[in-house]
């Protein structure tokens, strides 16, 4: 199996596009291209021809280049069963359960809704790499636009189960307002202050928080913690249910102007 090299593009004000390159078919893929031209500049650079786009979720911040690359290289666009209607130019559905082959790179498909109905990530066991649009953010999660709290816990419970060495390839450059608001709701947590501290030198010093490791969230993440008593205590709800807990914290979260 290929190890996938992996290229960060920042486009926008906040996004990631993704860049996987699998070398042993020389095979290409863009992961949710909220523009064309990056991608296809830095492609081009490095002497690749995009093969594949690869999409999480319908929104126009991870389509928009879809139809522009396909008519400049052909490629093969994989996304979500789900919300295959609202995917530009969509050739391969997929959904949870499923694998997909990126040459000797294989995929395992999980259905994360909550974000959108039809969010999918995208889980390469042998590159440690997850690609998850916006359903797990750096110390975040995505807000609930089109799902519920029950939804949101169950997805995120799948990318937590997988192992503490893969890499969170998601799209959004969020960690520093994230982690301010981390601490309003576990305040109490060593390994978040000392991340905290580190994002914000890392963000002063113009350095991109993505990728980080799924073992690290796992610990100072709100949102993958909201079965831990200490955070339920913290937000008022002691001996409630996670999904209550999670709820609360995402709500926090959305009123949160820190």
């Amino acid at each position: 199996m290929s190890q996938l090299q992996i290229i960060r593009i920042p486009v926008l004000s906040d996004n990631y596009v993704w860049l996987a390159h699998e070398p042993t078919q020389s095979l290409t893929a863009v992961i949710d291209p909220a523009v064309s031209d990056a991608p296809l500049s830095e492609s081009e650079k490095r002497g690749w021809t995009i093969t594949h786009i690869l999409n999480t979720h319908h929104h126009g911040d991870h389509v928009g280049g879809n139809q522009e690359i396909k008519a400049r290289t052909g490629c093969t666009i994989v996304g979500p069963r789900a919300d295959r209607n609202r995917i530009p130019g969509i050739d391969i559905e997929v959904g949870d359960g499923d694998t997909y082959d990126l040459g000797t790179a294989t995929a395992e498909v999980f259905d994360v809704p909550g974000h959108t109905r039809g969010h999918i990530a995208y889980w390469f066991a042998d590159s440690d790499a997850l690609f998850c649009g916006d359903t797990l953010f750096i110390l975040g999660c995505g807000r609930m636009f089109e799902g519920t709290a029950d939804q949101m816990w169950t997805s995120l419970g799948k990318l937590r189960a997988l192992p503490d060495s893969a890499n969170i390839y998601c799209a959004h450059e969020y960690t520093q307002a994230n982690a301010r608001f981390a601490l309003t709701v576990d305040p109490g947590n060593a390994d978040l202050t000392t991340r905290v501290a580190e994002i914000d030198r890392m963000r002063a010093a113009g350095e991109p928080t993505v990728p980080g490791k799924l073992g690290v969230e796992k610990r100072t993440n709100p949102f993958l913690r909201a079965d831990d008593a200490v955070i339920a205590a913290t937000v008022g709800l002691a001996g409630e249910s996670p999904v209550e807990v999670f709820a609360e914290v995402r709500h926090r979260k959305d009123m949160f102007r820190g």
